[in-house]
């Protein structure tokens, strides 16, 4: 006799950000792994998967109290959009025309789409299901110094494998830069630093940048340097690089794992960008996180998935630029595996 197992249904829980009525939807696959995502900012706030024995253990930095997500300064969990990274100066030119976007970095830098950008925004639940939800939001042209209207949606999906995969697409009415990611910070032990975990990327090249994390522009082997992790090794110190990935742009294939420190839980990430950021949050903020999870430096670190910073000051970069007619696209998944 073959058993049925109900698929799970959603959780929709609604809280208030700055005087503006959000929701947060719970989602849950069949072997008990859950994922916490709020239209303010599209973030994960919550992440947990099962072990080997059955227990859950939370893989994500989110804050405690629903009010911290407001300012969010560290950009814990958000999608950051139009452009995530940096923009030199603030500064770019498309089609012969000059923009001036907003400084909001230091360093003289335009930071992860501006001011409020797409992290300081309500998104639209558009569809909500007990493994999955599908998040939109709609640009104006000329927000934060941008041209063209923007619609881009993000899709969160909880699999039966335990892997929490992102959908996200874009498209614009006049030509105008689109270069998003998701910005969680990761643990796989918690209160374990970035540096005692085990990385392994599937790159040989890597963008060396300036103090302020604008590239050079060079695109240099890393092969026998502190960035060679073509084969898995301790983390060890804290870093903020630019991995250039194997694989041509728009094929997800796996360019990533990451094990913790007691090597009892994996996470593969599988993606189509051409670039994987690697920061070990040595700017994190002290916080507490959901059941007094430890928010600090390097208690956290970011893989994120996307194009290059400054892409569109570099010509040999992959290209920010979207144009109508066109969709943007960025798959991610994080994939988790007790062993």
């Amino acid at each position: 006799m073959s058993t049925t197992f109900a698929k799970p249904v959603p959780t929709i829980q609604t809280h208030r950000i700055a005087g503006t009525e959000i929701h947060e939807i719970i989602l849950r696959n069949r072997a008990g792994a859950r994922a916490s995502i709020l239209s303010w900012g599209a973030v994960l706030r919550d992440l947990q998967v099962p072990l080997k024995d059955g227990t859950l253990r939370r893989v994500v930095l989110g804050y405690a109290d629903i009010a911290d997500y407001e300012a969010n300064a560290s950009y814990l969990g958000t999608v950051v959009g139009r452009v995530c990274n940096r923009i030199a100066h603030g500064r770019f030119t498309l089609d012969g025309k000059a923009y001036q976007l907003p400084v909001n970095g230091d360093g003289d830098v335009h930071l992860h789409g501006g001011v409020n950008g797409f992290t300081r925004r309500n998104w639209t639940v558009r569809e909500a299901g007990g493994d999955h939800v599908v998040l939109s939001l709609v640009s104006a042209d000329g927000e934060e110094g941008y041209p063209g209207a923007v619609c881009v949606t993000c899709r969160y999906e909880l699999t039966e494998e335990n892997g929490l995969r992102m959908e996200i697409e874009g498209q614009s009415d006049a030509p105008t830069l689109l270069n998003m990611t998701n910005h969680s910070y990761f643990t796989l032990s918690e209160g374990a630093t970035a540096a005692e975990h085990f990385l392994e990327v599937a790159s040989d090249l890597h963008t060396p940048a300036e103090p302020n994390q604008i590239p050079t522009g060079e695109v240099l082997s890393s092969a026998g340097t502190p960035y060679d992790f073509r084969a898995e090794r301790p983390i060890g110190c804290d870093y903020e690089i630019n991995f250039v990935l194997r694989g041509p742009r728009g094929s997800a294939r796996p360019v990533a794992r990451l094990i913790s420190p007691h090597r009892d839980l994996e996470m593969a990430v599988i993606t189509d960008q051409p670039g994987l950021l690697f920061y070990t949050g040595a700017g994190l903020p002290e916080a507490r996180g959901p059941d007094g999870q430890m928010h600090g430096p390097s208690l956290g670190l970011c893989l994120e998935a996307a194009g290059f910073a400054d892409s569109v000051n570099r010509p040999h970069f992959p290209s920010p630029v979207l144009r109508p007619g066109e969709t943007y696209r960025n798959i991610c998944e994080y994939r988790f595996t007790a062993l």
